[in-house]
């Protein structure tokens, strides 16, 4: 490709200057979350069901393991150091001495309690209530199904596994030794999904006969996670449709709540490939001719608008010296490689559509060329629809043409930054389950969650042979 095709590929020029000047961008984004609410017009009202108390009351803290301590491992964890009465971390296991340390010392974990093996955790007797397994897509299974053998409740990171097979023998082990697992769809715990659920079971559209649901990655994200990051191979992680869109599997099915009967699903790896970079493009950003005129320069996104910094370790608060190390990551990790030159083979656009008992249909698109965030979903009931965002939600009701809007100032509630509140409104239900030995306390237990998976690996069985695949 040419200097020149890239440029107007790239609608490069004033738009793409425009972009220097864009902040740092934290790795939660507040465009997940409504922070003010709208004036209403006269046909309007708003739904106020109120905000939930994140706060697990138990008898005594749940203790916990953490196995991975990276970003989400780290996010879960934090419930402990606001809410002190429900969850206490007493053992962490990552290769990565750095992040181990840190929680080491956040949590004030006893020596013996921390481990760069997770294997090590389990040859020790029991010594917690629960484990929480944050680890990469390609270690959830087997500490999963040791951690439930040596007795141990399970907070799951998504996705369950790398299998269908391995997520069905994950069941079968939960249910063989009587321990709960509750699997990390965190958007059923945030306060947007939990007010469009409750509206629907409460009727208010009549019977729903469509979803349409879209997933907008943004450009950015998915250069950062799915060409260059943890999870730029399939084969050695989860197919998109699981790495990324099992949470809206999972929202759809649980929104639902019929099961699906088959699906269909197309997506290819289009644009991040080698056939597609610029004359003048290199390996590594930092000796690219064309850096300056591309959106996904890794220089760009890491040095000048600083995002995604949490994962390089020991970056100093120092701005000019962060800026310094920044660099030095980018020289040797895939993070400073050129998106067109990168190991991936994750697709970059992808559309699914499923049909579901009593002849209901949902359609699914997820897609990486997107410049903001935030899931989009329309509802078609018998009565009524509903538009939303993630941020508030419309229901327009056919008969009268009112519209009823949620649009609930989510800012005031602890933990609110991390999907929408959703993070830790799991921990909250995953402490109560734990503590009253009762999996009915969570909504996404694995038995629930398993369905939501294997419509995923039947999605991809029907994109790559080009069939209807049947549940």
């Amino acid at each position: 490709m040419t200097r020149a095709e890239f440029l107007k590929m790239m609608g490069a020029g004033a738009a793409v200057l425009a972009l220097d000047t864009v902040p740092g961008a934290s790795l939660i984004q507040s465009a997940n979350a409504q922070t003010t609410t709208t004036p209403l017009k006269k046909n309007q009202e708003r739904l106020a069901f109120g905000l939930p108390n994140q706060e697990a009351k138990v008898d005594k803290p749940i203790t916990a393991i953490v196995i991975g301590a990276g970003a989400r491992g780290s996010v879960y964890a934090s419930y402990s150091t606001e809410y002190s009465k429900a969850l206490k971390i007493v053992g962490v296991a990552d290769i990565n001495t750095t992040r181990r340390d840190l929680m080491k010392d956040l949590y004030g974990i006893a020596p013996e309690h921390c481990f760069s093996d997770w294997k090590e955790v389990f040859s020790l007797p029991k010594f917690a209530d629960a484990v929480i397994i944050a680890t990469p897509d390609n270690l959830h299974y087997a500490p999963c199904m040791q951690a439930l053998a040596a007795g141990y409740d399970v907070l799951l990171e998504k996705p369950i596994a790398q299998t269908e097979k391995e997520c069905e023998n994950i069941l079968k082990q939960a249910k063989k030794y009587g321990r709960i697992v509750g699997v990390c769809h965190v958007l059923r715990y945030s306060p947007y999904f939990r007010a469009l659920k409750r509206v629907l079971d409460e009727g208010r559209v009549g019977d729903v006969l469509s979803i349409q649901h879209l997933e907008p990655i943004r450009f950015h994200h998915f250069a950062h996670s799915y060409v260059r990051g943890n999870w730029q191979s399939s084969k050695k992680t989860t197919p998109l449709i699981l790495a990324k869109a099992c949470h809206d599997l999972d929202i759809v099915r649980w929104l639902l709540n019929k099961p699906c009967k088959q699906v269909t699903a197309f997506g290819d790896l289009s644009f991040f490939k080698r056939q597609n970079e610029p004359a003048g493009a290199a390996d590594r950003c930092e000796d690219c001719s064309v850096e300056s005129q591309c959106p996904f320069s890794a220089q760009r996104i890491y040095v000048k608008q600083h995002r995604y910094l949490y994962v390089f370790d020991n970056l100093p608060n120092d701005r000019a010296a962060k800026d310094i190390k920044i660099k030095e990551y980018l020289r040797t990790t895939d993070y400073g490689r050129c998106v067109f030159r990168s190991q991936n083979d994750q697709v970059d656009h992808y559309v699914c559509n499923m049909q579901f008992e009593d002849q209901v249909t949902a359609s699914m698109s997820v897609e990486a060329m997107t410049s903001s965030g935030g899931r989009k979903t329309r509802i078609m009931g018998t009565k009524a629809d509903i538009v939303g965002d993630m941020k508030t939600f419309t229901l327009t009701d056919f008969l009268t043409g009112k519209q009823y809007i949620w649009d609930e100032d989510i800012s005031k509630l602890p933990g609110y930054e991390g999907h929408a509140g959703g993070d830790w409104g799991i921990m909250k239900d995953f402490v109560l389950a734990v503590a009253n030995h009762d999996e009915k306390y969570l909504s996404s237990t694995i038995d629930v969650s398993v369905e939501s998976h294997i419509m995923g690996f039947k999605a991809e069985i029907s994109r790559k042979r080009n069939i209807i695949a049947k549940m």
